[in-house]
């Protein structure tokens, strides 16, 4: 795949948060504290990024 990617962080922990929230940030496959994964940019993953833009830092990759 050529399109753009997503570099994103979890800033803050998900621990209290609302449930759906938290499947958010588990689907978008991250585990812990700072971890940071790459994500291709579709609408499902801007949805789950914009539900949860509170926990993260994203940048293009």
């Amino acid at each position: 795949m050529s399109g753009k990617r997503l570099q994103i962080k979890l800033v803050k922990s998900i621990a209290g948060r609302l449930e759906a929230h938290q499947q958010s940030v588990r689907g978008l496959g991250l585990r812990r504290l700072n971890h940071t994964v790459t994500v291709d940019d579709t609408p499902a993953n801007r949805g789950m990024i914009n539900q949860v833009s509170y926990l993260l830092e994203v940048r293009e990759a």
